[in-house]
């Protein structure tokens, strides 16, 4: 026999044993499940770069969110494809009363009071130019634009949004954000800042869901350079001190490192974004047999809630809760 002192197979010999010392515990109550609306009735439109994802309206809508339910998701959040004549360079239907977006936010409030839903403030959606700020002279200005999130955050927590979600990464704007809520009575609506919002290849399939790609330029001006590690943290620092609720990382996988910073060096909680190419790029794997659905997609939420994510926004949510019931998940 050899003298191995230390054998930490032993903590490893059966499934057993394994759950009793399992460190990492992720559960459907821990993620978020990102919906795409869009206005009218009967509308199931399966996006092509998301296999399993779909444009919903108002109806289907209700559907999805009452199947997620029953699995165990509470949590939405919801991002409105908008037809083009309706943007402007101001997106100023992003506010207006007759937002198809908010009319759907208060129905889900309405038929599922208990779910708790999230928001999307950026101008992209509404803005005729596809950027997250107003443009002005070919250049994304950041202090006109903040008056324009701020309408857009009132406007979303009258129609019963719990969250509001600011993803523009203009300076400044969870503080105008807040004091907007606060002067309008809003004080118990929070904030889910994307405090590390970075310039990623990631995020193609989304844009094709809402036609959002800016028409002219990139976002780099704005969002973060995938290379810095330590501007994240100044980034939720600043956004925990203007009032943010919940410090956000997009994309997650290749950003597990700023997860981990963030949840050590933050007293917030930390959501992390699971972005639509890491969606598309696991389903494409799979649809080829180059890798194992089954596992892949349960190791790589895990993976994100283990680096440090308290909160995961995944277009997975309703398939890990599917498995998770069922008690079909690797062990």
């Amino acid at each position: 026999m050899y003298d191995i002192p230390q054998r930490p197979r032993r903590n490893r010999q059966s499934a057993a044993v394994r759950d009793l010392i399992r460190e990492t515990h992720l559960t459907p109550g821990h993620l978020i499940m990102p919906l795409f609306v869009l206005d009218g009735q009967g509308r199931r439109e399966e996006i092509s770069a998301m296999p399993g994802v779909f444009r919903l309206s108002e109806d289907e809508v209700l559907k999805e969110v009452g199947a997620c339910v029953q699995v165990g998701v509470r949590s939405f959040v919801l991002f409105p494809a908008v037809d083009e004549e309706l943007k402007t360079p101001d997106g100023s239907y992003g506010a207006h009363p007759s937002n198809f977006y908010l009319r759907i936010a208060r129905s889900i409030k309405a038929a599922f009071p208990e779910v708790m839903l999230m928001s999307d403030v950026a101008l992209d959606p509404y803005s005729s130019d596809g950027h997250d700020g107003l443009v002005v002279n070919g250049e994304i200005v950041n202090d006109a634009t903040l008056p324009l999130l701020a309408a857009q955050a009132v406007a979303q927590a009258k129609a019963g949004f719990d969250f509001i979600g600011p993803s523009d990464m203009m300076d400044g704007r969870v503080g105008v954000i807040r004091e907007a809520l606060d002067e309008a009575n809003f004080t118990q609506t929070g904030i889910i800042a994307y405090s590390a919002k970075y310039a990623s290849a990631f995020y193609g399939p989304f844009r094709d869901a809402l036609e959002s790609a800016p028409k002219s330029g990139d976002k780099k001006t704005y969002q973060m350079d995938p290379a810095n590690r330590h501007e994240a943290l100044r980034e939720a620092e600043l956004d925990a001190d203007e009032g943010a609720d919940f410090l956000m990382v997009k994309p997650a996988l290749c950003y597990l490192d700023v997860i981990r910073e963030l949840s050590v060096h933050m007293d917030r909680p930390i959501a992390a974004y699971n972005v639509s190419g890491e969606y598309s790029m696991l389903k494409a794997a799979a649809a080829k047999g180059w890798i194992d659905y089954d596992r892949a997609m349960p190791e790589m939420l895990t993976s994100i809630h283990r680096a440090g994510a308290s909160v995961i926004l995944t277009y997975f949510a309703r398939e890990f809760a599917e498995r998770y019931q069922a008690g079909n998940l690797p062990r």
